[in-house]
This record gives structure tokens, C-alpha cells and sequence, in this order.
């Protein structure tokens, strides 16, 4: 272990480890998959978590699209009312339906968090 001298943190030492060059290309692709840029921050994740959390974003982007959709919806419906002075039960129910679908996911995706270790 070394020490460094007039380091800008608390992080004064230095902990080395070699590694092959496949060794180094599965962290840099596995520090990709979870977005992490920064070797020194990943590294310090693994060694004092244990882990690195590794967050399928598909279900996020389906959360987003559904999202758009029912905004758009709403802005039509928006419109009409405007328009018209009244809206359809339909209309309602439609965003009623949306917004429940959204919910669903968001608490699915909640229960996927609160069950990881």
C-alpha cells in the first residue's frame, strides 16, 4: 500500500491490483453496463459494497413511452374539451386505464429494488 502525497481528498492510499487483458476488458464493458465512467469510483463500489447494482433500463424506457402517450392523450383531450366544452367518459376512463398501467410498473419496479440484497 502506498500512500500519496497532497492528494485533493480523504482517499490518501493506493491500492494496486493487476489484472490480465481480458480481465480489464470484462470490467471496462461491465463498467459500461452500469454507467459508471470513473475505474477508481467502480472499483471502490465493488470493494466496499460487495456489488454493483446492474439496473435493466427497459423497464424505465416502458415506464417513459406509456408516459408520453398519456401525456399526449391528455393534451388531446385538453384540446377537445376546449374545443367543445365537454369531454367523453371514454376519454376518462382512457387515462384512468394509463395511469393505472403506469402505476403497475412503477410499483413493480419498486418491488424489484426493495428485493435486492
Amino acid at each position: 500500500m502506498t500512500r500519496t502525497i497532497g492528494a485533493m481528498s480523504n482517499r490518501s492510499f493506493v491500492i494496486k491490483c493487476r489484472v490480465s487483458e481480458d480481465e480489464l476488458k470484462s470490467v471496462n464493458s461491465r463498467m459500461e453496463q452500469v454507467g459508471i465512467r470513473n475505474r477508481s469510483a467502480y472499483l471502490r463500489k465493488l470493494v466496499l459494497r460487495g456489488y454493483v447494482i446492474e439496473v435493466d433500463m427497459s423497464d424505465f424506457k416502458e415506464i417513459l413511452r406509456l408516459t408520453k402517450i398519456c401525456s399526449n392523450n391528455l393534451n388531446q383531450y385538453a384540446r377537445r374539451a376546449n374545443e367543445t366544452g365537454s369531454i367523453y367518459k371514454s376519454d376518462i376512463e382512457d387515462i384512468k386505464r394509463s395511469h393505472r398501467e403506469i402505476m403497475r410498473l412503477l410499483g413493480e419496479l419498486l418491488d424489484k429494488f426493495n428485493s435486492m440484497e
